[in-house]
């Protein structure tokens, strides 16, 4: 395999030699991206929906996980199940996931089946039948996997409680999975209506990545997709978080053996920034905190003071609406959570105040870009990464740039950064304090609670 050697600060790469991004437009309205990697004889197709928890509001959350469940569930040519029965007779794999932002499913399959994961996506954009039986169960499904995963999981339910608290107007607050009364509520008629509105070809983008030849990929995706008729998709109000005027504070308490410590600061993304490389020197500033054993908290906190047991930060570039720059973690045993707060504010006041030196700011580039770079080696998240580009509105092409824009971050701006953004007002804070389990005695680190 022909491959290219890219040398970046202290970072040696490999990257494999992939072909450019060929874009069409059909004419409904649907938009198909595809890139040639000839590396095996193997296709990668993802559909992705401009549909996901931010286009919901109260009373319906959920609706577009459940609808993902329901997918599976039928059309007026196929019962329950064939869906993920014929790819897998195929040799195929396949499965969707929700986000705040999009809806997508997947097959990966040999390319020369591309055709059939092309006939059974058409069919269920627009011909799914939503079986009342069968969304009676999917509902049930969905409200189990919530206590399982939500309520029964004292940091899901803690994240929970902390989103719902730093967003009061944007709809981020809500949870992918849904509103537990929403869903226990949720009718096979809201579902309907759901998919009628948004599951359409003028609101999707067809990504296909593997051993293909473009021109083919449209023609096939042509005589497939290209009889569905457009629809007339809604308008979105945008729904912006206004600016927070003082720091938010909520506890948490629920069943756990350790105290756990959220907090974060809202911040632009890409889609929304007004200065571009704010959104990149955020993402480096992440790496400087959290990428790796040598970044920050971990070597400072976790192995340097010994006061976190583990350590957190992170950002998101590419979300649709502005977001949070997270900061988490759990005290040491011998520690409590005040403690481990001001560890985390230590560190972020050191980033205020002493710029970034330079081989410490290339060796964090190196790794950052290092993380871009194995992601492109496989071709369903280099599919990944098109297809969130364009479903959040930034477009497939921001990928290209990405390398360059972290390179010529500079630690003046990463300071700028964090003075404009990581102020108290601008703060939420959630703390989860654990309640007995089954009676035992608690940790030693969860007596004590911060009052910053």
């Amino acid at each position: 395999m022909r491959r290219i050697l890219i040398l970046l600060g202290l970072g040696l790469f490999c990257l494999p030699v992939l072909g450019q991004v060929h874009e069409y437009n059909l004419d409904n309205g649907m938009k198909l991206l595809v890139r040639e990697d000839h590396r095996a004889p193997v296709v990668v197709s993802q559909i992705w929906y401009k549909i996901g928890a931010s286009y919901e509001h109260n009373g319906i959350t959920g609706s577009s996980h459940v609808l993902e469940h329901m997918m599976f569930k039928g059309t007026e040519k196929l019962g329950p199940g064939e869906f993920s029965r014929i790819i897998a007779e195929n040799g195929g794999r396949e499965n969707a996931f929700t986000s705040k932002d999009f809806t997508a499913y997947f097959q990966q399959l040999e390319k020369s089946r591309l055709a059939i994961s092309f006939e059974l996506e058409a069919d269920r954009m627009r011909n799914l039948t939503l079986p009342k039986d069968e969304f009676a169960k999917e509902r049930q499904v969905v409200v189990e996997e919530r206590q399982l995963r939500t309520e029964d999981n004292p940091r899901a339910l803690a994240y929970e409680k902390f989103n719902a608290t730093a967003f009061m107007v944007s709809p981020y607050r809500h949870p992918t999975i849904g509103w537990m009364n929403d869903l226990e509520n949720l009718t096979v008629e809201d579902l309907q209506q759901w998919y009628q509105q948004w599951y359409a070809p003028n609101n999707a983008t067809l990504v296909v990545v593997g051993d293909v030849e473009p021109d083919a990929v449209y023609r096939l995706a042509r005589q497939h997709f290209g009889r569905l008729p457009q629809v007339d998709v809604p308008t979105i109000k945008p729904r912006l978080e206004p600016p927070q005027k003082g720091e938010r504070r909520v506890v948490v308490q629920a069943p756990a053996q350790l105290p756990y410590l959220l907090f974060g600061y809202h911040v632009p993304v890409l889609k929304t920034v007004e200065q571009e490389w704010e959104s990149y020197a955020l993402e480096v500033m992440a790496g400087i905190l959290s990428s790796g054993r040598s970044a920050r908290l971990p070597s400072r906190l976790v192995r340097g003071q010994q006061i976190a047991a583990g350590a957190d930060a992170g950002y998101d570039l590419y979300s649709r609406q502005d977001n949070l720059f997270m900061f988490s973690g759990t005290p040491a045993r011998g520690h409590d959570i005040a403690e481990l707060e001001q560890a985390l504010l230590d560190e972020i006041e050191a980033l205020k105040n002493e710029p970034v030196g330079e081989s410490e700011l290339e060796r964090i580039k190196a790794q950052v870009v290092a993380s871009d770079v194995y992601e492109k080696d496989s071709m369903f998240y280099q599919a990944m990464q098109i297809g969130i580009l364009e479903t959040v509105g930034l477009g497939w092409q921001t990928m290209d740039v990405y390398r360059e824009k972290i390179n010529a971050v500079t630690p003046q701006q990463i300071q700028q950064v964090a003075r404009k953004y990581l102020h108290k007002n601008n703060r939420s804070v959630t703390i989860l304090e654990p309640l007995p389990l089954n009676g035992q005695q608690l940790p030693e680190a969860t007596t004590a609670t911060s009052r910053h």
